[in-house]
């Protein structure tokens, strides 16, 4: 693993909300820009609220194998979610869990609405190579 993740245990379990406090990692930063519900051509997929955050992590994955890393490399997620309630938490931390053992440290931002018409969910990260 390229980072090493922690949790104080003077602040509170952030694991159930799909995120961690702490990343380090050694090497260069790679910057992966906003990934989002979209066909071949950059269209929003017409998919429910689960379905998009599924196929963004996808394409973040794409995007991370695209320069030679993966998920462990990922040291800080960003996620921006249209009309955020709990549900859409309890959603973006089971699709982190099945991801990440342990989740990298995550800035979820509730917004009014994203580039697109029809996205609900965008996901950038901030990735390590050694």
């Amino acid at each position: 693993m390229y980072t090493t993740v922690r949790n104080p245990s003077t602040l509170h379990d952030p694991a159930p909300f799909g995120y961690s406090h702490i990343a380090t990692g050694r090497g260069d930063v790679v910057a992966v820009a906003g990934q989002y519900a979209a066909d071949g051509s950059g269209r929003v997929l017409d998919a429910d609220f689960d379905t998009q955050v599924d196929v963004a992590f996808a394409r973040l994955e794409t995007a991370l194998h695209a320069v030679g890393l993966d998920y462990s490399h990922v040291i800080r997620l960003g996620t921006y979610v249209v009309d955020h309630d709990e549900s859409t938490l309890m959603a973006i931390g089971r699709h982190i869990a099945r991801r990440w053992e342990t989740p990298p440290p995550q800035t979820l931002i509730g917004v009014a609405s994203l580039a697109l018409p029809g996205m609900r969910f965008e996901v950038d990260a901030l990735a390590v190579r050694a």
